[in-house]
């Protein structure tokens, strides 16, 4: 099955310039934990809950005037939309992510496959064990 065929489509996304606090608030009206970062259609980052408490809140920086590109993870791990759902949960288990932007072959956000995607959809529930405890693992530990 190819990754396109189980992904979610209607992803919400963030411009860098948007606010920490605008992020934020969108991320709970959304009920998520993480938005892709978009510039046009073009995938220049993810931010997570997490980025926001270590990179913006933790260092008492200010919300209202911190940029997602501030404290946005630029370094991205993805996969494409035509490769199979084989190869995406292959390099979630190796990078130890629970979700995976998905591109279009001209580098344009096409989607976002989760775990729970690969798991309800994908119909291999032995191998998506697997991968959970690979992503779980305590890096230190591989």
């Amino acid at each position: 099955m190819k990754v396109k065929d189980i992904m979610t489509t209607d992803v919400a996304v963030v411009a860098p310039t948007v606010t920490v606090l605008d992020a934020a608030k969108r991320m709970r009206d959304l009920d998520v934990g993480v938005l892709p970062v978009c510039d046009g259609k073009r995938l220049v980052g993810m931010v997570t809950d997490r980025d926001i408490t270590i990179r913006a809140t933790a260092e008492a920086r200010d919300p209202s005037n911190t940029t997602v590109r501030d404290c946005m993870t630029p370094e991205l791990d993805y996969c494409f939309e035509d490769q199979s759902e084989v190869e995406a949960e292959q390099i979630m288990a190796e990078k130890q992510i629970r979700r995976l932007p998905v591109l279009t072959r001209e580098k344009q956000l096409a989607g976002i496959v989760s775990l729970g995607d690969i798991a309800t959809q994908g119909g291999k529930l032995e191998e998506t064990g697997r991968t959970l405890r690979e992503i779980s693992e305590p890096a230190n530990e591989k």
